[in-house]
């Protein structure tokens, strides 16, 4: 019974948020302002499924500029949980393909994401190209999950280099976004799902790295992430043993 109410909870509100979203984005089309606005309408979610998200920002976040973000990819809870610390103007890079998903991709479109076709290879190599330039010429921020898909409980994957090539071209940091764990963690029938931390990290100066130190750069976020994402694992477990979420 607690799954259905959720299902036809989620289903109503994201369409109301799709539809009347697109309404409003139309007054200003493409403006990437709005993908912090709505993403956070989306994180409203997170008590719908019987999640406490807490989120964790350096003082001086709203100060850091233009960046590239990178953030571990788990699940589709994603939506409900990385998207409460999204800050304005920053758009993501997605799959041409969710341009096509009633709705919501309509909503992706018009806030000003930036669509890739990933089945192209020729079209493909050139998104780092096309981050460079929308970040120079917007004068927005870039979410990327360096992972390249979700790791569906299988922990930190190994990164693909296309992030870090586009912020070493663009001159700009790499902000790291960290998410505990949530895969197998979320039981739709369960009335409480407990804890979850978003936290950011300081950006990383990418100066010290050369075109030719891409991997490095990579391997160097990579186990930050990995990490922090521990650290943040062991906090929750004991705060949820504790009974203090």
């Amino acid at each position: 019974m607690l799954f259905i109410f959720r299902v036809i909870i989620v289903v109503i509100y994201s369409i109301l948020v799709c539809v009347f979203g697109s309404l409003y984005c139309l007054f200003s089309p493409r403006n990437p302002k709005h993908v912090a606005t709505f993403g956070h309408m989306f994180g409203r979610l997170a008590p719908v499924f019987g999640l406490k998200v807490e989120k964790r920002l350096p003082p001086d976040a709203a100060k850091f500029g233009n960046a590239i973000y990178i953030a571990n990819h788990q699940n589709n809870f994603d939506m409900v949980t990385a998207s409460n610390i999204v800050l304005p103007p920053t758009v993501t890079v997605g799959k041409k393909s969710l341009l096509w998903i009633p709705f919501f991709g309509q909503l992706y479109w018009l806030t000003g994401n930036l669509l890739i076709d990933r089945n192209n290879r020729a079209k493909a190599h050139g998104t780092i190209a096309e981050v460079v330039k929308q970040i120079q010429k917007r004068n927005i921020s870039i979410w990327m999950f360096p992972e390249g898909t979700r790791s569906r409980g299988r922990g930190l994957l190994p990164f693909k280099t296309g992030a870090f090539h586009a912020a070493i071209a663009a001159g700009v940091p790499i902000i790291p976004v960290c998410v505990s764990t949530t895969s197998n963690k979320i039981k739709l029938n369960r009335l409480r799902n407990g804890l979850v931390i978003v936290e950011m990290l300081p950006p990383i100066d990418i100066t010290r790295f050369g075109k030719d130190q891409v991997r490095e750069l990579a391997t160097h976020c990579r186990e930050l992430m990995a990490t922090k994402i521990e650290e943040l694992d062991k906090e929750v477990a004991e705060r949820e043993a504790a009974g203090r979420v």
